[in-house]
């Protein structure tokens, strides 16, 4: 097969492989055991990578593939389609996708290894790989849609996999519900596309990209194309957690930790970024819509940033971590910089994956406890989590020559030459957020790793105690000590976390530390090897559009002189400078002067507060609109339901019937004179009818 051949056949085997270990798994889990289940989700998924490698080889020797391989239904001239579109951005997205899903799935068997629901969990997250893929190898606005939904509903049921859990189910809810905001806004846009394109195809629509330019919005001065693409990125708001719909994103870590690096490195999160990228070829053509985004972006990637200083969880620093870069992709896209956003996406994925899967191997490392004031000095008893850690880290707060460097740099460098409306702010924001994230990150690095041993103490932290605004979060997510009956979840839950006194932590067995090496690798060298060809070659061409008026990635292509050059340069960078002081602010507070952060708290409890309270975002949604909604939905039940559909409607209509019923059982008497009566009443009535008619002689 010549290498810019992509089959049909081959490319439906990629999506349906995981779909088939997910139905193998799920269905016959007790009959093909827990050994069965994780072999052929794993196999499915190694599948679906090697295909995806053979697939992206293809897109590198000029393959392309675009083409509907089912009909769903055909209404006048629009076809409802299954199909693929194979490109350099599908390409990238789907090696992504399938290496860190195979990771994980390797990380799960040492991970959920005594979990009563071991066989439901490999068939979730490989649904859960089903669905992305399905997303993002779609060429129509209907598949997208069907991934779209299809992740949402997958997270919800990881988010919420030990059920028993009352945290568990509240933070799962909240996923679904925020999304389902985030998706309202999503199916109008493509109403509004569908509407005035004629078409779901995505050939189709971007080909009439300038005509529906010139359009406004019926009964509005408001151009069309600007109202399709905020309710398009409204939905991108919901699935990449974006402000101020980013509120489910930190409470979906009641799930286990396998899942939070699949949600939050390369698939769900990175699905809105996936899909304005795509869109590039409308979004270019709306000034507003770009202006939009870069000002969300930056919101999100600062203050979002803030928020991970004063986390204890581990898990919950580097979720607010993932708000934050997911900010940065964002205001790259808004910059019209789509090629840095899938950059800082790719690297991203790795790093972030690997941080969580390090996350997840300190917490079996230390029993199950995820509170970091708790840990210290681990490095010694877990050598690989500790390196691979520091990797990730580094990469995360953009060190020169590792992954995180090459994409934030790069996205830096886009909002500065970039002169769309709210620029200045961007760029304002990811500067300081540089700061931030070093900060927050070697906080966490340093209590985990380096300093006193806080483990096995009879005083130990237990995040139960603390206090949140929010009271489901007021139980962190402790991750459950493997309990021998799913009834007996929430038996398991009340268990001591954490190391007994005397105990000493563990490294992890080589099912988890493996993953980890494997993605320390790309962590590394992978933003060095692809900036190049990524950025400043032609890898993107064709898949992604840029306007004329748009020059921020020209002008940063004129200083690019390599991938050597560019990492040396780094280190006399203003964001090296602010890294490297973030580091130095958290080695001197918690493992110099490890009383100064609470006389820095003493004197400023209101900010904490305001920061413990993930500033009131989720009061306020409750208040005003959960309330708003209820009171909606009260009107709606009282004068909607019960007044108009049962009151005038059902009941009406009964009392309308009976009262209809009462006059004629007055007539009917029964009596035959009665009758013969009104038998000679209508007849005389209708010969004084026809006898009033006739005209006059």
């Amino acid at each position: 097969m010549p290498f810019d051949h992509l089959s049909p056949a081959m490319l439906c085997a990629i999506p349906l492989a995981p779909l088939v270990g997910a139905i193998v798994a799920g269905l016959f889990g007790k009959t093909v055991g827990r050994a069965g289940a994780h072999v052929i989700t794993i196999l499915g998924v190694t599948i679906a990578f090697v295909l995806s490698l053979v697939a992206f080889f293809g897109v590198l020797h000029g393959g392309r593939f675009d083409e509907a391989t089912y009909t769903w239904a055909t209404i006048g001239d629009i076809k409802f389609e299954i199909g693929f579109l194979i490109d350099s951005l599908t390409a990238t997205m789907m090696l992504v996708v399938t290496f860190v899903s195979l990771m994980v799935h390797i990380y799960t068997i040492g991970y959920m290894a005594d979990d009563p629901g071991y066989q439901r969990f490999f068939a979730y997250i490989s649904l859960f790989t089903f669905s992305m893929l399905m997303l993002v190898m779609s060429n129509n606005m209907l598949q997208l849609f069907f991934g779209w939904e299809a992740v949402g509903l997958v997270s919800y049921l990881l988010i919420g996999f030990w059920y028993t859990r009352p945290t568990a189910i509240y933070a799962n809810l909240k996923a679904f519900l925020v999304n389902r905001v985030g998706d309202f806004g999503f199916i109008l846009g493509i109403g509004l596309l569908l509407a005035y394109a004629g078409s779901m195809h995505y050939a189709d629509v971007f080909a009439k990209g300038e005509e529906l330019a010139k359009l406004t919005l019926p009964g509005t001065d408001w151009m069309l194309l600007t109202v399709a693409c905020i309710c398009l990125f409204i939905g991108a708001m919901g699935k990449s957690a974006q402000f101020p719909l980013h509120v489910w994103l930190p409470d979906s870590m009641e799930g286990p930790t396998p899942i939070s690096a699949l949600i939050h490195a390369a698939t769900m999160v990175t699905a809105g970024i996936f899909m304005v990228a795509r869109f590039s070829p409308l979004f270019e053509l709306s000034e507003t819509a770009l202006s939009f985004v870069i000002v969300i972006g930056a919101i999100t990637a600062l203050f979002m940033g803030f928020l991970g200083v004063i986390q204890n969880d581990i898990k919950r620093v580097v979720a607010y971590s993932t708000l934050s870069q997911l900010g940065y992709m964002t205001v790259a896209l808004g910059a019209s910089a789509y090629s840095v956003a899938i950059f800082h996406l790719m690297t991203h994925a790795f790093f972030k994956a690997l941080l969580f899967l390090a996350a997840g191997s300190v917490i079996i490392g230390v029993h199950h406890d995820q509170d970091i004031r708790n840990m210290g000095g681990l490095r010694k008893y877990m050598p690989i989590t500790w390196i691979t850690s520091l990797v990730g880290s580094l990469a995360l707060i953009g060190t020169p020559f590792f992954s995180g460097f090459y994409s934030k740099d790069s996205i830096i460098e886009a909002v500065a030459e970039s002169h769309i409306a709210g620029s200045g702010f961007a760029y304002f924001a990811v500067v300081a957020s540089v700061f931030v994230t070093a900060l927050y990150s070697f906080r966490m690095y340093f209590l985990v790793f380096h300093g006193e041993e806080r483990f096995g103490k009879a005083h130990a932290h237990d995040p139960h105690d603390d206090h949140h605004a929010d009271a489901a979060a007021k139980l962190d997510s402790h991750e459950a000590s493997a309990p021998h009956d799913e009834a007996d979840a929430d038996d398991a839950h009340e268990e001591h976390h954490g190391l007994a006194p005397g105990e000493k932590p563990h490294e992890t067995p080589w099912v988890v530390t493996l993953p980890l090496i494997l993605l320390a690798i790309p962590s590394f060298a992978i933003g060095f090897l692809t900036i190049g060809p990524m950025l400043y070659g032609k890898w993107f061409d064709g898949a992604i559009v840029v306007g004329e008026n748009h020059h921020a990635m020209e002008k940063i292509a004129e200083e690019f002189h390599g991938a050597l050059a560019m990492g040396l340069h780094g280190f006399v960078s203003l964001p090296f400078w602010l890294a490297l002081a973030g580091v130095v602010v958290a080695w001197y507070l918690y493992l110099v002067n490890k009383s100064l952060p609470d006389k820095i708290l003493a004197r400023t409890g209101w900010l904490y507060r305001l920061l413990d309270n993930k500033y009131y975002m989720d009061r306020i949604n409750e208040v005003v609109f959960a309330a708003g909604a209820r009171r909606l939905g009260g009107g709606l039940w009282k004068r909607g339901d019960q007044s108009v559909i049962d009151g005038i409607v059902v009941n009406g209509s009964a009392r309308l019937v009976g009262w209809f019923a009462g006059v004629v059982r007055t007539l009917q008497s029964g009596y035959i004179y009665h009758y013969a009566f009104a038998m000679i009443i209508g007849v005389l009535a209708l010969m004084s009818y026809f006898v009033l008619r006739q005209p006059p002689h």
